[in-house]
């Protein structure tokens, strides 16, 4: 057996045993016409697996609290008055990087004109393999822009939750169909787009959505509503926490009244763990474990890594959201232990 496919079949099968496991009961509802999965746990909707033809990626958005609050941006599937109207590839939740054989997946973008198309990647789905118990599980390609497959994505992902938690664990093999590279690169790799309210305070100008939903001619400052703060394993908060290697990043803000966290833990069976927090007060949430010197200049490792055809490697993340009260450090420091005994 190949050495390199040891690790990441069992944490595949471990992910799918995982799926079994006590919590509140997972519904599916599966919809081809409009490239979607709808989620719910304990008969309340949660989130949609979403495949649109205008997405370069599959991706969970909206995502729910398990009071009903969407901790998403809307922006730019379903714009909202007062949202920021960067970063138009910035949707829901997605797994991707931006330099893979020199291909840029992270900023790809459906609009893009055909001229620069050559420079992206993009992730499509190829299938739904199955949906069970908390589970679902899907096969996508890695491709160019002339639809040359590099790699192939198994993707587990595991949904749970109760009263006011809900909890999502991805965990992506990724299988190399030709010589695949994975460089150093900032743009990286587990990323979520939070809504307005999780974004930090800023005295800095953006351009915003007026009342009716019309991108702002100047940019402006625009602070109402806006509460949210990180803190990583390491103590480090606030702007401080970007670029740190932290075990866990967490994001508290309150919306609608509701005081809301929200918890990104990497496993310890990712390479170069434990990674990079690539989580900006503009509203991006996101680890890499590929960020390197492009995120800290003190970085000395070397932290990109080549797959030959037939070779995997396994990314796994857990994402939790909490609601009715913030969680302490001490609580997420469980749950970064429940994740990596």
């Amino acid at each position: 057996m190949n050495p390199m496919r040891i690790f990441p079949f069992c944490a595949v099968l471990l992910a799918v045993l995982s799926c079994q496991g006590p919590g509140s009961p997972v519904s599916f509802v599966r919809d081809d016409a409009a490239h979607k999965v709808e989620i719910s746990i304990d008969g309340r909707y949660f989130t949609t697996f979403f495949y649109p033809e205008d997405e370069a990626k599959p991706i969970l958005w909206p995502i729910m609290t398990a009071s009903g609050v969407d901790i998403t941006r809307g922006y730019p599937r379903a714009p909202r008055p007062f949202e920021s109207v960067d970063h138009p590839h910035h949707s829901g939740l997605w797994f991707n990087h931006g330099d893979v054989n020199g291909l840029d997946f992270w900023n790809n973008y459906h609009a893009y004109p055909p001229e620069r198309k050559p420079a992206y990647g993009t992730v499509l789905l190829r299938s739904i393999e199955s949906m069970e118990g908390g589970c679902l599980v899907t096969l996508s390609d890695w491709v160019d822009h002339t639809g040359k497959v590099l790699l192939t994505e198994r993707t587990t992902y595991v949904f749970g939750g109760g009263a006011d938690e809900r909890s999502i664990t991805r965990t992506a093999e990724l299988t190399a169909v030709c010589p695949v590279t994975f460089g150093e690169d900032k743009e990286g790799m587990l990323g979520l787009r939070v809504d307005r309210a999780f974004q930090q305070p800023s005295d800095s100008p953006v351009r915003y959505l007026d009342a009716h939903g019309q991108p702002t001619d100047e940019a402006t400052v625009n602070r109402d509503g806006v509460t949210g703060l990180y803190t990583n394993s390491l103590g480090f908060k606030g702007d401080a926490a970007w670029s740190k290697r932290a075990e866990w990043t967490r994001l508290d803000g309150t919306k609608e009244g509701d005081d809301i966290s929200i918890l990104i833990i990497d496993s310890r069976d990712n390479i170069n763990f434990p990674a990079w927090s690539h989580a900006r007060g503009y509203g991006l949430f996101a680890v890499n474990n590929l960020g390197g010197k492009a995120m800290d200049p003190s970085s000395t490792e070397p932290v990109g890594f080549t797959l030959q055809p037939g070779e995997s490697r396994t990314f796994s993340y857990r994402i939790i959201i909490k609601n009715g009260g913030h969680l302490s450090d001490v609580e997420s420091e469980a749950r970064a232990r429940a994740f990596n005994p």
